[in-house]
């Protein structure tokens, strides 16, 4: 399903989306086209993509293509999903320790929409960061170690 979106390749690409991108939520979902995850998730985010076209837009970086940022974003398990509003960051209080990105692919198309809804309604009014509104039981749980340097 990643034909159906668009691909971002190169760092420049990403940097334009992320500075162009004005009053919809940027969706930028970091993964590779021939991962089992990744197709799932590129499957509910195409067919949430006209459904939100309002609201957000979508791509779809190339983590191999793109490393600076995902090392910038510390991917490390992929899928990973970001989301941006006017040039800003926005994170979302998963109910885990990483606020900063969604990994793992969502369960169904309307799981993806209530999170574009709750950041798009929450970056409205000025906040960076969003509770959200899907149940705990459905979001999935990593163990994220972190080494110091």
């Amino acid at each position: 399903m990643s034909f159906l979106l668009t691909t971002l390749n190169e760092k420049k690409d990403v940097d334009r989306v992320i500075t162009e991108t004005e009053d919809v939520v940027l969706v930028l979902r970091f993964g590779r086209d021939i991962d089992s995850s990744c197709l799932q998730l590129d499957d509910i985010l195409s067919k949430s993509s006209s459904d939100l076209s309002n609201m957000a837009s979508i791509y779809l970086v190339d983590i191999d293509k793109v490393p600076v940022y995902t090392q910038y974003f510390d991917i490390s398990l992929i899928p990973s999903t970001i989301f941006f509003f006017n040039g800003q960051h926005i994170k979302v209080d998963w109910g885990t320790q990483d606020h900063t990105k969604f990994i793992g692919s969502f369960k169904t198309k309307q799981d993806f929409v209530d999170v574009v809804e709750t950041i798009y309604r929450g970056a409205m009014k000025g906040k960076v960061i969003v509770t959200s509104p899907l149940d705990p039981r459905s979001i999935p749980k990593y163990h994220l170690i972190y080494k110091d340097i």
